[in-house]
C-alpha cells in the first residue's frame, strides 16, 4: 500500500473574502468532481478535502461503476486511479475519449516509470500525479486544470457564435458543439484528443505549431518532455483523416518546426 497522503490547509485561501473572492468561491462550488479510487483511506481523504471547496463530489471504488457514472453524468473533472477493480484507469480513460467525452482527467498512479505516465497521457489523461502525494499539490493541480478549461471556454466565447469549422479543400466539416467531424459527408470516429488536435489546427489554418506548443495547448501545462505523445496522436489522426497517411495533405509536417494544416 502506498505511503499515506500528507494533508495541509490550502495556503492560497484568503482570510477575508472580497467580492471577487465570493465570485470565485461560487464558481468553485458549481464544479462537479468524480473520484474513482479503490483505496478507502485515500478516497475518503480526497473526498474530505474536495468537499471543502466543491459542492458536488462523488466517490466510487470500482472501475466499471466509475466508468458508468462518468458516462451518465456531466463532470467538471475526474480524479482517476490507475489500478482499479472491474476496469482499470487506462481502460476508463481510453473508452471515455473513444466515446467523445472531453471531461478533464487527473490520473493517480503508484507507478513511477516513464512508460506508464506516457500511456496515461496517450489514453487521454490531462495530468497525472504520482503516489504518495500531498493534498496541497493535488488541489493545486485540480485548480490549474479547471482554470485552464474555464480560460479556454472564456477565450472562445467572444468569437464563438461559430459552432462549425469548414475546410473546403479537405472536405472537412467539424462541429464543435456536437463534437462531430465528417469528411466528404462521412462521419469520422476520433478520440477526444484527436478531435482537439484537429479542431485546433482548423481554428488556426495559417499557423505552424511546435510539438511543445501542441502538448501545452492540448494536454495542458506540466507535460514537458513528452513531445513524442504529440507524434503518436498526429500519426493516429492522419490514419483516420488522410486519403494516404504515408503522404499527408491535411496535417503536414513543417521540418524543424512541427505541424500545420495543409
Amino acid at each position: 500500500m502506498p505511503a499515506p497522503l500528507t494533508s495541509a490547509t490550502d495556503p492560497t485561501t484568503p482570510a477575508g473574502a472580497t467580492e471577487r473572492g465570493l465570485v470565485s468561491a461560487s464558481a468553485a462550488l458549481a464544479h462537479r468532481i468524480l473520484v474513482i479510487e479503490d483505496e478507502p483511506d485515500i478516497a475518503n481523504l480526497l473526498a474530505l478535502h474536495l468537499r471543502q471547496q466543491y459542492h458536488h463530489v462523488q466517490v466510487t471504488h470500482d472501475g466499471q461503476a466509475g466508468f458508468e457514472l462518468a458516462c451518465q453524468q456531466d463532470w467538471s473533472l475526474i480524479v482517476l486511479d490507475l489500478h482499479l477493480p472491474g476496469k482499470d484507469g487506462l481502460e476508463i480513460c481510453r473508452d471515455l475519449r473513444g466515446r467523445g467525452h472531453t471531461v478533464p482527467v487527473l490520473m493517480l498512479t503508484s507507478r513511477s516509470s516513464e512508460m506508464d505516465r506516457v500511456l496515461g497521457l496517450e489514453m487521454g489523461a490531462d495530468d497525472y500525479l504520482l503516489k504518495p502525494f500531498s493534498v496541497i499539490e493535488l488541489m493545486a493541480r485540480i485548480k490549474a486544470i479547471l482554470r485552464r478549461v474555464q480560460t479556454e471556454r472564456a477565450g472562445r466565447e467572444p468569437t464563438a457564435p461559430v459552432d462549425e469549422l469548414v475546410s473546403q479543400s479537405h472536405r472537412l466539416v467539424l462541429n464543435l458543439r456536437q463534437h462531430r467531424i465528417s469528411k466528404a459527408g462521412k462521419v469520422l470516429d476520433l478520440t477526444g484528443k484527436e478531435f482537439d488536435l484537429l479542431s485546433y489546427f482548423m481554428q488556426h489554418p495559417e499557423d505552424a505549431f511546435s510539438r511543445a506548443h501542441l502538448l501545452n495547448r492540448i494536454w495542458g501545462q506540466g507535460q514537458e518532455g513528452y513531445e513524442h505523445t504529440v507524434n503518436t496522436h498526429i500519426n493516429r489522426l492522419r490514419a483516420k483523416i488522410e486519403d494516404d497517411p504515408t503522404r499527408p495533405r491535411i496535417i503536414v509536417t513543417v521540418w524543424g518546426v512541427g505541424y500545420r494544416l495543409g
